[in-house]
């Protein structure tokens, strides 16, 4: 409760400084589903507009946690935790691409699906199955992508994907070509672990996305490596944080083979 209650004191303080909406995955994950009810309320009752709960729950609470979400008028995160020890088993594990239709059908309104560039494993193509299956209302099939049939989502609601994990303003340029415009780039410690505080970390990354999304508008061959980089320096000159950011972030990756790989098409691993 403690948690919750300052937590919503820095959303509000945000929000009254910005204009803008703000808030904060609060988790009401618990041991019974009575308790995550109460948390649920709580959070609601102190003004939060969105709580959070983890896969490990079970697909029964999934689901009922979305219908009280949509009776309350509140947004539900699903934070894909304990999804890596099946989902990595080629054998007899269950494929993320398969939790996410789940996941869309249960009802969530965002989940976790991979960052290709972060410091989660994510082979670029893979990455993509999963979001189209979040976000497309027809899907074809795409081998390269995971997508093995046509599907058809009719009117069921989309889920937003989220990407978070090891993600930082220098990879501005590869979250936007690689994810697109309808994703929730999640800056956890590429926010938090800016030198001069977590405000300085917002306003770099916000500023880096902005710049970024201005120079695709325009034309600019923005995933070119030399193009991509050249416009957050630009955008640096004008902007102290975003600086700062770059030169303690650089160019850091995370590579390594990705051992969620389509079987029979060769496709690229992280970072390639």
């Amino acid at each position: 409760r403690e948690r919750f209650l300052y937590c919503m004191e820095g959303i509000n303080r945000a929000s009254a400084a910005t204009g803008e909406v703000k808030g904060s995955y609060l988790n009401i994950t618990a041991a019974t589903m009575e308790e995550m009810m109460k948390r649920a309320e709580y959070a609601k009752s102190v003004g939060s507009v969105i709580v959070m709960i983890d896969l490990v729950i079970g697909y029964t609470a999934i689901q009922s946690c979305a219908l009280w979400a949509r009776e309350n008028d509140m947004l539900l995160h699903l934070h894909r935790a304990g999804n890596s020890t099946y989902a990595r088993q080629k054998n007899h594990g269950i494929n993320f691409r398969v939790i996410c239709k789940w996941m869309r059908m249960a009802g969530v309104d965002h989940t976790h699906a991979g960052t290709v560039v972060g410091k989660l494993e994510g082979d670029p193509l893979m990455i993509k199955g999963f979001y189209d299956v979040l976000r497309q209302t027809n899907l074809d099939v795409n081998l390269p992508f995971g997508i093995f049939f046509e599907m058809d989502w009719a009117s069921l609601r989309k889920c937003m994907p989220v990407a978070s994990g090891g993600i930082h303003c220098g990879q501005m340029h590869q979250l936007l070509y690689y994810l697109g415009d309808d994703v929730v780039l999640q800056f956890g410690g590429g926010t938090i672990g800016h030198p001069d505080g977590i405000q300085a970390g917002a306003t770099a990354n916000r500023v880096a996305l902005e710049a970024m999304l201005m120079a695709r508008n325009e034309g600019a061959d923005y995933f070119n490596p030399e193009v991509g980089p050249s416009i957050l320096v630009a955008a640096a000159k004008t902007c102290g944080p975003l600086q700062t950011a770059l030169d303690l972030w650089k160019d850091i990756s995370f590579n390594y083979t990705s051992t969620d790989t389509a079987d029979f098409v060769e496709t690229p691993t992280a970072n390639v």
